[in-house]
């Protein structure tokens, strides 16, 4: 890739990783292995309850072209129309994430829905959530509470959110809402969210922004209004779950005039006032499976972030299971490095190992703590970790690189 990107004048971001780590399997692990503390503030599955399957249109099959799903669905044949969902269910997500990751702890994150159409529940999230606690007590998976403030029952639905279910933040899309509109942050209903987030106490607002569902709530979409709710509610930390990022268009130098992607957010914490490590955090959940590979827009895009957010502030997300095992995204994060000259030129930080522990896991613990005995003796010594070592003395990861592998193949996708 270094080489390829290179000989087309693409040198902004590199792979640091010897030539013949290629060739040597040593070589590769000295480049690509690590022991870093791994805090995914971004994780899925899926396990729909009976009724949901009823409100599915004829012949519907949703999340059947997730990447996940086209590399298992094989195994996953002989149970029905909708036995590929198992690929995204619980018991997949404990392998890819606990066994085949590095990762150690996970917050898992809700899609948006109606309240009927929920393909994972609080309840089954929760569930979860609590088999994986009991293994030696130790809390590696966190839980967001779905509210999506446009639609009726969310609002009041956040107080048993709150009470019966031990939250770490709200999940909401801006650009979703039950009539195809989504809302702003500081409208009437956006403010009314806040509001019922601070009363109750859990102070952590992960919002989707960026990766838009279409043009109908595009704007909605875009971070213009981030910069103004961190600015009337400074008490509050806003989680920018994608960072605004826009998979179809690259990232490049910051651009004042552009109005989406990770330039609208620059500039709205830029026009509000809201300053490096203030409560406002970039999330990097596809967002880096996209950026890292196309090295030029990955290091712009994390330049501007550690510049306008914080080194301090930006988050490690994957947003597993949906592409397998996250283990590729740590691996390609452990090695990249944005170029000396565009460090030089736009004021970029160098991705130190010191940097990239933050990003990975350190930043997190400033917004989801984690008990101290938790992280200094329960991880390295639960049941997860004990089956995790038992586990890789056979490993039987599922890492497969998606997309044409030979000319041929690539010329069949070119053809549409």
């Amino acid at each position: 890739m270094n080489t390829a990107y290179a000989r087309n004048g693409a040198r902004g971001g590199f792979y640091e990783l010897p030539r013949e780590a290629a060739l040597d399997l040593h070589a590769a692990r000295s480049a690509v292995d690590g022991n870093e503390f791994i805090f995914d503030v971004q994780g899925h599955f899926v396990k729909p309850p009976k009724p949901w399957f009823a409100t599915l249109a004829s012949g519907a099959r949703p999340f059947r072209n997730m990447p996940k799903v086209q590399a298992c669905a094989p195994r996953m044949a002989s149970g029905g129309d909708y036995a590929y969902l198992d690929c995204l269910g619980p018991d997949e997500f404990v392998k890819d994430v606990f066994m085949d990751s590095d990762t150690d702890l996970m917050v898992l994150s809700f899609v948006p829905s109606t309240r009927e159409r929920e393909p994972l529940t609080i309840e089954e999230a929760a569930a979860t959530a609590s088999i994986v606690e009991k293994l030696d007590g130790t809390h590696r998976l966190y839980i967001h509470g779905r509210v999506n403030p446009n639609q009726p029952g969310d609002l009041e639905g956040m107080d048993e959110l709150a009470s019966r279910y031990r939250i770490s933040a709200w999940k909401a899309y801006t650009q979703y809402g039950p009539d195809g509109t989504g809302f702003y942050l500081d409208d009437e209903v956006g403010i009314k969210f806040i509001e019922k987030a601070r009363r109750l106490g859990v102070r952590n607002i992960a919002i989707h922004k960026g990766l838009p569902f279409g043009q109908k709530s595009y704007e909605h979409s875009t971070c213009a209004d981030v910069g103004r709710a961190a600015k009337r509610f400074p008490d509050v930390n806003f989680l920018i779950y994608h960072s605004g990022f826009v998979a179809e268009k690259k990232e490049g130098p910051y651009d004042s005039k552009r109005t989406d992607g990770i330039d609208a957010l620059v500039t709205s914490l830029a026009e509000n006032g809201v300053k490096p490590g203030a409560n406002v955090y970039a999330e990097l959940g596809s967002t880096w499976r996209f950026l890292m590979r196309d090295p030029d827009s990955a290091a712009h895009a994390l330049g501007k972030l550690f510049k306008a957010c914080g080194e301090n502030n930006v988050l490690w997300g994957t947003d597993s299971i949906w592409y397998g095992s996250p283990q590729d995204q740590i691996q390609a994060f452990r090695t990249f490095q944005i170029a000396p000259e565009l460090r030089a030129k736009h004021g970029y930080p160098e991705i130190t190992p010191a940097l990239r522990a933050k990003v990975f896991g350190v930043n997190a613990l400033k917004i989801y703590p984690v008990p101290a005995d938790v992280l200094k003796k329960h991880l390295a010594k639960d049941r997860v970790a004990l089956a995790r070592e038992e586990y890789r003395e056979r490993p039987d990861p599922a890492f497969l690189s998606y997309g044409p592998k030979t000319r041929r193949e690539f010329l069949r996708i070119a053809k549409g």
